[in-house]
């Protein structure tokens, strides 16, 4: 096989259907930044469910009498509920968080930010802070165990909270994943018709090659070239559009809520580790589409 024939014709395919080439590069590069958005939303998501595995507490918050009077969880009240939670075999500890205490995690939290300046000590409940055994049978136990308790205010499940940044980030993951279904359906009819259009240009080339003995494989295999090509520039497009992304907008996006470790920050290696996938996705995707289009709609 001439090798140096086949990259002439590539080339010359290229270049002849410059416009549709552009089109489809671009359309493939929207496409699979997309999907590389969602791997990066279910990295995200699986990062955070490690980050919280460990984390996640179960919080018995006292009402004000109790918050205000005991400053060290040793008046009976509080002492009682802490020797009841203490004593449950589904309890893993439990640490007392008072008024105090529960301010200055406050500050911390939201440094910065106008609502620091307006809460008050007061504000907030002295807590007993409960890490479970089991997080899954351990906080519906506790939150029976205090239901109707003296001195409790309320019993916070965390994973409630933490439930409603899954449910954000897998729809973040759920959207960019539908449009990129969409994107890729056009990537694919691009690319099915650019080949066909190529192949029509070339048709006589091929016919003569066909008269004198050249086979079907070595006729198809510039046009299988030329999707593949332009599906890996779209991925190498789509990959630096990934990078560029998180430094321009995805940082300063999570800025706030990756310092506060409410998520785990998106790095550089995980931008990197997604876009290496894009590549190959996006070669395999450019020659299956050309290959059944050359064999159902292009007899060369």
């Amino acid at each position: 096989m001439r090798t140096d024939f086949v990259a002439r014709e590539v080339l010359t395919g290229l270049r002849r259907n410059v416009t549709m080439t552009v089109a489809m590069v671009l359309t493939t590069a929207i496409s699979l930044g997309l999907v590389g958005t969602g791997l990066l939303a279910v990295n995200t998501i699986d990062s955070t469910e490690r980050l919280y595995s460990d984390r996640l507490e179960v919080q018995v918050s006292l009402t004000q009498d109790v918050s205000s009077t005991d400053t060290d969880c040793s008046q009976p009240i509080c002492a009682n509920l802490r020797t009841t939670l203490e004593n449950s075999p589904l309890v893993e500890s439990v640490d007392f968080e008072s008024q105090p205490q529960a301010y200055e995690r406050f500050k911390e939290l939201f440094a910065g930010q106008s609502i620091a300046e307006v809460v008050r000590p007061q504000s907030l409940p002295a807590t007993l802070r409960v890490k479970l055994v089991d997080q899954d049978t351990g906080a519906e136990a506790i939150r029976q165990a205090m239901a109707d308790q003296v001195g409790v205010r309320n019993v916070i499940d965390q994973r409630d909270v933490v439930a409603k940044l899954f449910d954000f980030l897998g729809g973040v993951r759920n959207v960019t994943f539908a449009l990129a279904l969409v994107q890729a359906v056009a990537a694919l009819l691009l690319i099915s018709n650019t080949v066909q259009v190529s192949a029509y240009t070339r048709r006589t080339e091929v016919g003569v090659m066909r008269l004198v003995g050249a086979t079907r494989w070595y006729t198809q295999l510039p046009f299988l070239i030329e999707a593949v090509v332009t599906g890996v520039v779209g991925a190498v497009l789509a990959s630096a559009g990934l990078i560029a992304a998180k430094f321009v907008f995805i940082d300063d996006l999570l800025a706030g809520i990756a310092q506060n470790g409410v998520i785990p920050p998106i790095s550089l290696l995980d931008v990197v580790q997604v876009s290496i996938y894009l590549v190959p996705i996006g070669a395999a995707i450019a020659a299956i589409t050309g290959y059944v289009t050359l064999r159902l709609y292009v007899r060369l």
